[in-house]
């Protein structure tokens, strides 16, 4: 059973920088390509980042050029670099696979952009 879990998270002030990471167990980890989502109270849950199996990336227009998505297959685990980060990040944010057919959702780590 694949499960997954997202730490990195915290409270950072604008313009601040946080690392992500999403450790995944269970196989197949490098066959498919991977998410960053992130979700706000009252909001549906949407995805910010994606890597193919590949390494293609790809970006939601809120976070081009500040947010960088990477992977290390053989460590199974997705990473999202935060830059310059601004108060509208403030976001629980999970991984998940950028597919029809996910698994299970992680605990999520939440993220906190305030002065």
């Amino acid at each position: 059973q694949v499960q997954l879990v997202e730490s990195g998270g915290g409270l950072v002030q604008p313009g601040g920088s946080l690392r992500l990471s999403c450790a995944a167990s269970g196989v197949f980890f490098s066959l498919y390509a991977m998410g960053w989502y992130r979700q706000t109270p009252g909001k549906q849950r949407e995805l910010v980042a994606s890597i193919t199996k590949d390494g293609t990336t790809n970006y939601a227009d809120s976070v081009k050029g500040r947010f960088t998505i990477s992977r290390d297959n053989p460590k199974k685990t997705v990473y999202l670099q935060m830059n310059s980060l601004k108060p509208d990040a403030t976001a629980v944010y999970y991984c998940n696979r950028d597919a029809a057919v996910q698994v299970p959702w992680g605990p999520g780590t939440q993220v906190t952009v305030s002065s």
